[in-house]
């Protein structure tokens, strides 16, 4: 099996989410015109990645600003499923690809950093909630469960993914590999230089292809109210990309490209990972379960489940 994917490396409309969706549209359009049948967009396009805000929160204090601009982070957040996800579905039917995106999702009063799947027939397949926010994430950001770390079995390959600094957890890579993942989706904000070592080690480590996507984000896609730590100067980059598609074997097939808005492609050929496997198979015969096991809990964790009396419900 050989297809084309592509990586959108581009910024969202910041607390803008119908700009945000129309620039998803025009992009996705654009990667599925190169003959792309897979479209991957970075962590927290819809809704948008709040890059150097404070939120006005310090160790036991909050300022009225801060309770603003996360009203407004708040307001611009999705529900999944919605309105949004029906749009995103639609175009994924149109454009004839399977599409995966980064998004913030509203649950009730809580955030969450996810990722959505999308299938070329117009169908939602599924999402997966960020489990460890990092550092200053969990001001904004609630925690997923193991009820949303899927692959999905795709004429093109097992698809899923793994968001930004979870890939630095080492279970959870693992529990990917042992769901048998070829097409490995890594959107991140991480744009630093090492970002790159980590595609590689991953692709290496699980001989799947890797899809890092990040944004290209600068101060002037901002409100002007809008105060980042890294300064107001309008093309003061908050976000520099490094986006790259990574092969089985570690070879770089496209990218990072840093600076500027662009769409990265390359064939992938799920050949490359037989052959990688042959050598080694971090889950199968290079695993030693005698010795080493992982146990995952997929249970969803409410945190509020009512249970019935069903003999009650009978006499009402």
């Amino acid at each position: 099996m050989k297809f084309r994917a592509a990586i959108v490396q581009a910024g969202s409309v910041p607390f803008d989410t119908p700009a945000t969706l129309a620039k998803v549209t025009s992009l996705t359009q654009e990667a599925a015109a190169t003959g792309a049948e897979l479209v991957v967009f970075p962590e927290a396009f819809v809704g948008g990645y709040p890059k150097g805000a404070t939120f006005g929160a310090s160790v036991g204090g909050r300022s009225a600003k801060g309770y603003e601009d996360f009203k407004r982070y708040f307001n611009g957040a999705i529900q999944v499923p919605g309105a949004e996800t029906e749009q995103l579905a639609a175009l994924a039917g149109q454009c004839n690809v399977h599409l995966v995106i980064g998004v913030i999702e509203r649950d009730g009063g809580t955030l969450y950093c996810t990722v959505l799947f999308f299938s070329p027939q117009g169908e939602f397949l599924g999402k997966h909630r960020k489990v460890m926010p990092t550092f200053m994430e969990r001001l904004v950001w609630g925690f997923g469960d193991g009820a949303t770390l899927p692959v999905f079995d795709t004429p093109m390959g097992k698809l899923g993914a793994v968001i930004c600094w979870e890939n630095y957890m080492p279970l959870m890579r693992m529990a990917m590999y042992g769901k048998g993942i070829q097409i490995y989706c890594m959107p991140t904000a991480d744009d630093r230089e090492y970002w790159l070592a980590t595609a590689r080690h991953v692709a290496l480590e699980g001989r799947c292809f890797v899809l890092s996507a990040c944004q290209y984000l600068t101060r002037d896609a901002f409100p002007n109210d809008y105060d980042p730590v890294q300064g107001n100067a309008p093309g003061t980059i908050l976000m520099r990309g490094g986006s790259a598609i990574v092969s089985p074997t570690g070879e770089v097939l496209a990218g990072p490209v840093y600076d500027q808005e662009c769409i990265l492609t390359a064939y992938l050929d799920l050949d490359d990972i037989v052959c990688g496997k042959f050598v080694f198979d971090v889950a199968g015969h290079y695993s030693r379960p005698d010795i080493f096991r992982l146990d995952v809990d997929e249970r969803a964790k409410p945190p509020v489940k009512a249970e019935r009396d069903p003999l009650r419900e009978q006499h009402v």
